[in-house]
């Protein structure tokens, strides 16, 4: 942990004046850069750094399981945490902040990786560590957390192949993740593993920053087109995609809905896959993610290495092969959802299944 000489108060001003848009928040009884009153010394210091509020996992699973295990493992740990809202320039903002303030490790997901690489090299001259979360960072990163996105990918091509059955002349629709996220190369390239010279892609589309609105767009020029009935298939790279797809295919009236894929578990995924919208999504579980990630980060702000706590090296533009901690996706479909992400603890019963779905989830053993 490097040595302070900032004022506490000056430092979480500079901070949270940087990102008040962003919804800066605390916890902790001392600020980053700010070492304790009281005891004379100084606490560490951890950002948080998410991407956007469009992906639901970012705030109602992966920040609150971040902040509860770096509490878990360093009680007196301030965490800092911001949302860049989908905005490269806000987040850089907020990296530049957490650097001016002398935090003492950073946990990243980055907006656009390839834009972020200045202030993650800025943050390594200032000798603060980045941990790069979910999404592979560039630049000189200490650590990176994450599963692997080619299996993703291969995991949602053969879901699709299945839910589509047998016949020459498949047809499917490939809306992918923004091409500025490294996971997004990983996830089709997997998918193309699978399913290249066994489906025809009738259109592909890169779709910016993951927003669903721009999936239900770029569905609706695919209906326009190919044709409504002539959609076989639909690989969605997320359940985001995923329901901006399944919006412009109902929209445009298309019945039967052709089998959708997703990725992260998200709730509203798991109720389309009960009602029959969606065939189906992949879990990450998020917990192992998130402790794995504080365990580097806490051993970071500590100056600890973080070689012990690899399983993995990686290698990013910009920088050596760093320690890494690769984790396996899991495929749910309607039969497993109970077996995963309930079993997890992820989601109750109760929460997924909603009145109107209650048949459903009773014929698929959610009771």
């Amino acid at each position: 942990m490097k040595t302070r000489t900032r004022d506490a108060a000056m430092a979480v001003t500079v901070l949270c004046t940087a990102v008040a848009l962003a919804a800066c928040g605390s916890s902790g009884d001392s600020s980053p850069g700010g070492g304790s009153e009281s005891s004379g010394e100084d606490t560490p210091s951890i950002g948080l750094l998410l991407p956007d509020s469009t992906t639901a996992r970012w705030e109602t699973q992966d920040g609150p399981l971040l902040e509860t295990k770096i509490k878990g493992l360093c009680g007196d740990c301030a965490v800092e945490h911001a949302n860049a809202k989908g905005d490269v320039a806000l987040q850089q903002e907020q990296m530049d902040s957490m650097i001016t303030a002398g935090i003492d490790a950073i946990v990243l997901v980055a907006v656009d990786a390839r834009s972020l690489a200045a202030a993650v090299r800025s943050a390594n001259e200032a000798d603060i560590p980045v941990i790069a979360y979910d999404r592979l960072a560039e630049g000189p990163i200490s650590g990176y957390v994450s599963f692997d996105g080619e299996e993703v990918g291969r995991l949602q091509g053969r879901a699709l192949l299945e839910a589509m059955g047998g016949g020459s002349e498949r047809q499917i629709v490939m809306m992918n993740g923004d091409p500025s996220d490294p996971n997004a190369v990983s996830f089709k390239k997997g998918a193309l593993f699978v399913l290249k010279g066994r489906v025809e892609i009738g259109k592909e589309y890169d779709t910016l920053q993951w927003r669903p609105e721009n999936a239900h767009m770029n569905m609706s020029g695919a209906i326009a087109a190919l044709g409504a009935g002539n959609i076989d298939g639909v690989y969605a790279a997320n359940d985001g995609l995923a329901a901006g797809s399944i919006s412009a295919l109902k929209s445009n009236k298309v019945d039967p809905l052709p089998p959708v894929t997703g990725q992260d578990a998200e709730l509203g995924a798991l109720q389309r896959i009960l009602h029959g919208d969606q065939y189906m999504t992949v879990y990450k579980p998020f917990a192992p993610e998130a402790s794995a990630a504080a365990t580097m980060a806490v051993a970071a702000a500590r100056g600890e290495s973080l070689d012990r706590l690899a399983t993995d090296k990686v290698s990013t533009r910009g920088a050596d092969a760093v320690p890494a901690v690769m984790l396996t996706p899991v495929s749910v479909t309607v039969d497993n959802i109970k077996d995963t992400v309930v079993k997890d603890g992820v989601y109750t019963i109760e929460q997924i299944c909603t009145p109107g779905l209650r048949a459903a989830c009773d014929e698929a053993g959610l009771t």
